[in-house]
């Protein structure tokens, strides 16, 4: 007894026919956008004779710098705390282990849309007692608009640079085989990225003025969005 199987589809040809040519290319796009957030660090610091004196400088210290980051609203759109740490420090002579000191950190980060406010708040921070500020980082939000119409003129470019190769043998684009992001079929290939952002760094050691300090000028850096696809075509024969 036999069996018949049905005969599979012969795959596509890899690279097109003469009746219908296949033209690959990629289409890329660098775009200039203002930034829409900014990232900042503040570390708060203490130090005590003895851990109780470190951990109620700390305490009160980070309670001020919160306040202060929460004063502003909505102009914050994002208040975390990372680590905390509370460390003795030895002595460097003597024997035994004699504790001289006791160093207390908390690192706060902040996320801000509104950048004068940005400014402002950041010179108050650094204004407090023993708090150092880092930053700004500016960034763009993941769901950004510009990140779909670099992608948009990515897929334009493709379609143009196809057409040009098509018009150049006399043909036209008949029909998308193939439209995929940069390293969607193979390992990702480099691309150009954004310029880290500037840094402010800025410690205060001393109490704060009874006046508050003049709010930082800051220039938000442009942030370059890039992006890549390989596209793939027929086309009419052409007229060789």
């Amino acid at each position: 007894m036999t069996t018949d199987h049905a005969t599979p589809a012969p795959p596509p040809a890899p690279f097109g026919t003469p009746e219908a040519p296949r033209v690959a290319v990629r289409g890329e796009a660098t775009l200039e956008v203002d930034p829409e957030i900014a990232r900042i660090g503040i570390t708060v610091s203490a130090r005590g004779t003895d851990r109780r004196t470190a951990l109620d400088d700390l305490t009160r210290r980070n309670a001020t710098v919160l306040d202060l980051i929460k004063s502003y609203g909505d102009a914050v759109e994002k208040l975390e705390t990372g680590a905390f740490s509370i460390t003795p420090e030895l002595t460097r002579h003597g024997r035994g282990e004699r504790i001289r000191a006791y160093h207390g950190r908390v690192h706060i980060s902040a996320e801000l849309s509104d950048f004068t406010a940005l400014g402002e708040l950041t010179t108050r921070l650094a204004d407090q007692d023993l708090t150092r500020v880092d930053g700004p980082w500016w960034a763009l939000r993941p769901d950004s608009p510009a990140h779909g119409e670099a992608r948009r003129q990515a897929v334009l470019e493709a379609v143009q640079r196809a057409r040009e190769y098509a018009a150049a043998l006399g043909a036209r684009l008949a029909s998308l085989v193939e439209l995929a992001d940069l390293g969607a079929e193979a390992a990702p290939a480099p691309y150009p990225m954004a310029a880290p952002g500037g840094a402010v760094r800025a410690m205060a050691f001393g109490g704060a003025e009874p006046d508050l300090p003049p709010a930082l000028d800051l220039e938000p850096q442009r942030q370059t969005v890039y992006a890549a696809v390989n596209a793939r075509f027929t086309m009419t024969p052409p007229a060789l």
